[in-house]
């Protein structure tokens, strides 16, 4: 039996590679931040407690109470240290988006509590871009959201 050179066979396994296991399209719509989020695999949930209680409706109707427990999904290990440098502030914003909730019926739609997530969302997002923190959230997850009338 023949040796064959080194080189030889490693260009062998590589062939036998690119056979076996072909190169995987992403596709034209996949933005390069959607790919480094597939490529980490990292997901990281940060629960933000205690829950949120506060008053929602239109002022001087029948008092209805929103409790929600918030969890926020980050795509990278770091930012959870930047996140929790600022969930005073986070915590705030949300307080103060919740408190604007005038439609009650849209609240306890599907529709609007996706709407009221994506809001959410976008300002964490927006807070953590002002604090110069490097770092986002991919989503916010309402791990509880009960609407009291």
């Amino acid at each position: 039996m023949t040796r064959q050179p080194k080189s030889a066979l490693t260009l062998l396994f590589l062939l036998f590679v690119m056979i076996t296991f072909p190169a995987v399209s992403l596709g034209e719509e996949s933005t390069e931040e959607e790919v480094a989020e597939q490529e980490s695999g990292v997901t990281d949930y940060i629960s933000m407690d205690p829950p949120f209680v506060t008053h929602v409706g239109s002022p001087g109707s029948k008092p209805t109470y929103l409790k929600a427990t918030i969890s926020l999904r980050a795509k990278s290990a770091s930012a959870r240290p930047a996140i929790e440098a600022h969930i005073p502030r986070l915590r705030h914003e949300l307080v103060m988006l919740f408190g604007e909730q005038t439609d009650t019926d849209r609240l306890t739609s599907m529709e609007g509590q996706e709407a009221l997530r994506e809001e959410a969302k976008q300002r964490i997002n927006a807070v953590l871009e002002e604090q110069q923190t490097g770092e986002n959230i991919a989503g916010v997850l309402f791990t509880e959201f009960v609407v009291q009338k």
